[in-house]
Parts: C-alpha cells; sequence; structure tokens
C-alpha cells in the first residue's frame, strides 16, 4: 500500500512539473495558471496534458441612477440593480495533445442559453508562427476583453466598450457596442521572432449567446455577412502576460503595442454594418502595470433602412495598478466615451478608482472599485440626459473571486 501511494506522489509530481513546463501553451483566457501547478494529469513525455480549472465571482453591487430617465408614476427609484450576484461560475478544463494540439471548453454557470457555453475550440499550431483556432473564443478586438478574466484590473470592463451607443433612430433591434468579446468562428495566429504577434479571423458575430449557424449574405455587399477581425501586436520584449495584476509576476519588465480592426457584416437584425479600429498599449515593469486603449466604431445602415447617414462613435481609457506590498495592489482608471456620436457635442467622462487584496496560498482575491460617471459639453439638455441613459452616476462594486 505505502509503495502505491509513493508511486502515486511520483505520477502526480512529475505531471505537475511537466505542466509548469508547458502552462503558457495551456492558457484558457479565464484562470491564469502561472504559479498553480494544482491537480493535473500528464502523459511522462509531456505530449499529454490535462488541467481541470475553476473560477467563481461573488460580488456585491450598488448603482444609483440621477432623476433623468426614471418614470415617477411608476415610482422608481434611483437606486436599482443593486444587491449580490454572481458575475462568473466558470467550471472548464484545457489541455494539450501530441505537442500539437491544445485544447479548451468552459461552461458559465452563472450565464443563460448559449452563454452557457463560454468557450469551445482547439488550437493546432504547426509552427511558432503559424497556428489555427477553431471553435468559441474571444474575438482578436482589445486588450481589456482579451486579458485573462480573473486577472482584470478592476472587476467591471470600461464602460465605454460595454455601453450600447445611442443612435437617433427608434430601432431597438440595433443597439451596437464597441466591445466583441466571445464569438464562434476560426483564426489563424501565430508569434514571429517573439516580438511580432498576429490574429486574423472570421466570426459569426452574433456574439457568445448564440451558438447557431444563423447568418446569410449581405443584401449590399453580397459577402458573407460575418464578423471579419485582425489584431497586430509588438513586444519588444518578449510575450506580454496577459495579466493586469498577479503576485506571481512581480519580476516582469514587458511592453506591447497593438492595433486591432473588425468589420461585422449586417450585425443587427434591422441593420447596421458595424467597423471598429483599435489601439492599445500594455506595460508591466515589475509592480506597476500601465494600460491604454483608444478605439473608434462607425455605424452605417443597409441601403433597405433607407438611412443615408452613418454615425461615428470614439471611446477610450487609461489605467493603471502597483503593488504596494505583494498582496496589495492600488488602481485606478479615467474612463471616455462620446456615446452620441462624434457629430454631437458631449462625452462621458467615468474615472474610476478601487484596489485589490490576494490571499496567497488560497487563491482568494478580493477587488473593490467605485466609478463615477459625468457628463460635459453638451449643446443641449435633451444630449446630456440621453448620453448616459440606463448607466449608473454612482456604481460601487466589492468582489470576491476564487480560482483553482
Amino acid at each position: 500500500m505505502k509503495q502505491l501511494f509513493a508511486i502515486l506522489c511520483l505520477w502526480i509530481a512529475c505531471a505537475a512539473h511537466v505542466y509548469a513546463q508547458h502552462e503558457e501553451e495551456s492558457e484558457n483566457g479565464i484562470v491564469s495558471l502561472a504559479g498553480k501547478e494544482g491537480f493535473t494529469i500528464g502523459s511522462k513525455k509531456g505530449d499529454f496534458l490535462f488541467k481541470p480549472y475553476l473560477l467563481v465571482q461573488a460580488s456585491a453591487n450598488v448603482n444609483y441612477y440621477d432623476d433623468e430617465g426614471l418614470d415617477a408614476a411608476y415610482n422608481q427609484d434611483n437606486i436599482a440593480n443593486s444587491g449580490f450576484s454572481i458575475p462568473y461560475a466558470v467550471l472548464g478544463f484545457t489541455g494539450k495533445a501530441f505537442d500539437k494540439v491544445t485544447f479548451n471548453l468552459s461552461l458559465n454557470a452563472a450565464a443563460s442559453g448559449g452563454a452557457l457555453l463560454q468557450q469551445a475550440w482547439f488550437d493546432v499550431r504547426l509552427k511558432e508562427a503559424f497556428a489555427i483556432r477553431v471553435g468559441k473564443f474571444k474575438t482578436p478586438f482589445s486588450h481589456a476583453y482579451l486579458t485573462t478574466l480573473g486577472e482584470t484590473l478592476l472587476p467591471v470592463l470600461p464602460t465605454s466598450l460595454t455601453a450600447p451607443v445611442i443612435l437617433p433612430h427608434s430601432l431597438n433591434a440595433v443597439t451596437p457596442n464597441i466591445g466583441t468579446g466571445f464569438d464562434l468562428g476560426v483564426e489563424v495566429h501565430g508569434l514571429v521572432k517573439e516580438k511580432f504577434g498576429y490574429e486574423v479571423g472570421i466570426f459569426n458575430g452574433t456574439g457568445s449567446a448564440v451558438n447557431l449557424a444563423s447568418k446569410t449574405f449581405s443584401d449590399d455587399w453580397h459577402i458573407p455577412s460575418l464578423l471579419y477581425a485582425g489584431r497586430f501586436t509588438y513586444m519588444p520584449k518578449g510575450v506580454m502576460p496577459s495579466t493586469q495584476g498577479n503576485p506571481h509576476r512581480l519580476r516582469e519588465d514587458k511592453l506591447l503595442f497593438g492595433l486591432s480592426t473588425s468589420l461585422n457584416v449586417e450585425s443587427e437584425n434591422e441593420s447596421t454594418n458595424d467597423f471598429r479600429v483599435g489601439a492599445e498599449f500594455a506595460w508591466l515593469k515589475n509592480r506597476l502595470y500601465v494600460g491604454a486603449e483608444l478605439y473608434y466604431m462607425q455605424v452605417g445602415f443597409t441601403e433597405r433602412q433607407k438611412i443615408d447617414e452613418t454615425y461615428r462613435y470614439l471611446g477610450g481609457y487609461v489605467q493603471g495598478g502597483y503593488f504596494v506590498t505583494p498582496k496589495w495592489q492600488v488602481a485606478a482608471r479615467y474612463d471616455l466615451f462620446n456615446r452620441n456620436g462624434m457629430d454631437t457635442n458631449g462625452f462621458l467622462n467615468m474615472p474610476a478608482v478601487g484596489f485589490n487584496y490576494f490571499f496567497t496560498g488560497c487563491n482568494l482575491k478580493l477587488q473593490a472599485m467605485y466609478q463615477f460617471i459625468g457628463r460635459t459639453g453638451h449643446d443641449t439638455q435633451l444630449d446630456r440626459d440621453n448620453d448616459d441613459l440606463g448607466l449608473a452616476m454612482h456604481s460601487g462594486t466589492i468582489l470576491l473571486q476564487y480560482t483553482f
């Protein structure tokens, strides 16, 4: 019995060691594996690895809305959408096979419908400079979305990425936002000379909530009505880890510059062609993290809508975090968005502050954040009221996260 126990311990130790060597090849976009060996099944040669993972987030939220948009007849309160929530409850597994194929599947029990299947993909790497990924995964646009979910600087993504834009037409089916997130598709990607990265792909363009092939051909352009996306990065000091704060990475010196673009052909039901372009910057220097993005979206209606105008939107943010101690990280962000469009004066300015505390040794992380949404430069009171419609003027979030 003692011999069997010793053999089992030796097998687990070997598997953990093998997995630690390949942790970067099996990253899943949800839970970082840096410094976490955990439970892993692997062959002695290292040509097969299987790693289950878990991420659970529980948060307390308080949101205060200003009087615009509230209907006194329905006794609507300024404080709404407050209480406790489970943003993510992700269970998944990732791994590697035959020294060429990596795979990942994850379910988010906090979601519903098609979004229950958060990720499902496999990646075939023919060489470092050329690989093919197929399935459901993050689209190649926006540093904020491409960061490992469990290692974001603040618990809430920039509002300029997630809030739907304001269009001067009463078309409820046309509510695009700048961020694209998870989607179904295929992409080619690679790394050249450990400095230049690229990702080019075609996706459904229907987002994470749809797992079906539901698209058609464009009436205007006569091409498949899909999302065409690409991202190119330059990392002069080697590959940038997809983190905005990790106590296991306090000795890094990495730099990233990136450009990305996408075209979502007949993306909405009514419908529009949405063109996006973005520029990103990230710097990781020991205990310091700095990131910034600027993105632009142009929304153009199809011919059958008989709306000749195009609408342009600009947003961006700059954020930074610093580990005051190996467990405490302070954070701040300034977010900017002209949600009414570039042809209308005025924009939202959204400063936020917060902190992260890492309970080392048990994979717990505590995040806290406060954000204020201000409005400035609008020509009319109506423009001012519309700009933050549906957005909380004051919002506070406390989030506790466990990963395995």
